[in-house]
């Protein structure tokens, strides 16, 4: 499979890639984030368990408006970025 466009850029800026990956790293250690990780993991567990979804199917739990959270495609979860950075989520 070919490069998207992002992953070309990186690839040919190792300087931007390594603030990516440091803002990523000071990201990933907020509290706010590491509960919310935290949740969706846990409900994963949960659905693994109930036998909603199995290991490798890729889906992913993602967060609705009224603040549930459901199974979708991880493609289709992890591309929703919203326009001007606001949220779309479903």
């Amino acid at each position: 499979m070919a490069l998207g466009r992002t992953a070309k850029y990186y690839k040919e800026n190792p300087e931007a890639y390594a603030k990516k990956l440091a803002y990523q790293k000071k990201l990933n250690k907020k509290p706010s984030e590491v509960e919310r990780r935290v949740e969706l993991n846990r409900v994963n567990r949960q659905n693994h368990a109930a036998g909603k979804s199995s290991v490798g199917d890729g889906k992913d739990v993602s967060h609705m408006k009224n603040g549930k959270t459901t199974l979708e495609k991880a493609k289709t979860n992890r591309a929703r970025q919203g326009a001007n950075g606001k949220t779309t989520k479903k």
